[in-house]
């Protein structure tokens, strides 16, 4: 074999006896995230309701969707690695984050992390909370208090079905497909364009609704995507990092019940020294520990996703 021909193959990937260049892996697996993407945003508009998406009924329905499509996104991987030739020493459910090596501190660690995040909010909490510790506690422990949320729908969609199928999707099943085409910290920040995108489809909503004026939606539908689209970035360092669903998944649970930030709240605080010094600890704490608290050496090194990178970086280790 000639020296360029060495190079050339050196830039393929050999799958059943053909071989796939990397434009050609890039676009197959930048297709079939887009593919993934609109299946589980379509699969919300399935149904045919005048409704709001708030209502019983709606959510119900939709979660019939996104859990068939949720289910399903496996296929999608696996047929991509079929497709692509892509070969990983690690099972798909593996590469997918879904495994036991390291799974107490893969359901720990994150979230504590993301709740230094929250210190500040956290303590607003705190203090604006009516109730004492104690009674905090008793709530919490209290088997009727978890029956209620549990048969609350919409709590249902944002504790628990959200948060599992959006990580299932645009997380553990669009990074393992990214990864070997773009490389990790690339993907890291390709994967939440996805997601960012995907929560377009509110506007669709509320302009049906009429909830709102045109520029106002769009502001807020502009506003979301940039939200989106930067928490989708940490759940994909997460999980690149970690190499487990889980972390995410729990992550994305908790910051859907704290909402965004309530700073100008806290500036119109009482307390609202306290609270700006909380919040800016918390940042700082975060940014001081997010890579010692992710160090991947606690959660089986290397991690599955790692594995399919030609050049992991030094976000892999």
């Amino acid at each position: 074999m000639s020296e360029d021909d060495d190079l050339t193959f050196s830039h393929k990937i050999k799958h059943n006896g053909g071989f796939v260049s990397p434009d050609g892996l890039c676009w197959l697996s930048v297709l079939s995230c887009l593919v993934l993407a609109c299946s589980y945003v379509g699969s919300l508009y399935v149904w045919r309701s005048d409704l709001p998406r708030d209502h019983p009924s709606v959510i119900k329905r939709r979660f019939t969707s996104v859990l068939v499509v949720s289910a399903l996104s496996p296929v999608f991987v696996w047929a991509w690695k079929e497709l692509t030739g892509v070969r990983a020493g690690h099972s798909l459910l593996a590469l997918m984050g879904i495994r036991l090596e390291g799974i107490v501190p893969a359901a720990t660690l994150p979230l504590l992390l993301t709740m230094v995040l929250f210190l500040g909010p956290l303590i607003q909490l705190a203090i604006d909370c009516p109730w004492g510790l104690l009674d905090g506690i008793k709530v919490g422990i209290d088997p009727s208090f978890w029956a209620l949320c549990v048969s609350d729908m919409r709590w249902l969609r944002n504790q628990v079905v959200a948060p599992l199928t959006e990580e299932l999707v645009f997380r553990a099943s669009m990074l393992p497909m990214l990864v070997p085409c773009a490389g990790p910290t690339a993907a890291i920040f390709t994967c939440p364009l996805f997601f960012g995108v995907a929560h377009f489809h509110h506007v669709i909503e509320l302009l049906r609704l009429r909830q709102g004026t045109v520029s106002a939606i769009f502001l807020s539908a502009v506003f979301q995507f940039s939200y989106t689209a930067v928490f989708g970035v940490y759940t994909a360092f997460i999980f690149i990092r970690t190499g487990h669903l889980l972390g995410p998944v729990l992550c994305h649970s908790f910051c859907n019940f704290m909402g965004f930030p309530a700073l100008s709240t806290a500036v119109e605080h009482p307390q609202r020294l306290t609270l700006l010094s909380f919040y800016l600890l918390g940042v700082l704490l975060f940014l001081l520990i997010l890579f010692p608290i992710t160090n991947p050496a606690f959660y089986s090194t290397p991690t599955p996703v790692c594995s399919l990178a030609t050049n992991p970086g030094s976000v892999c280790s």
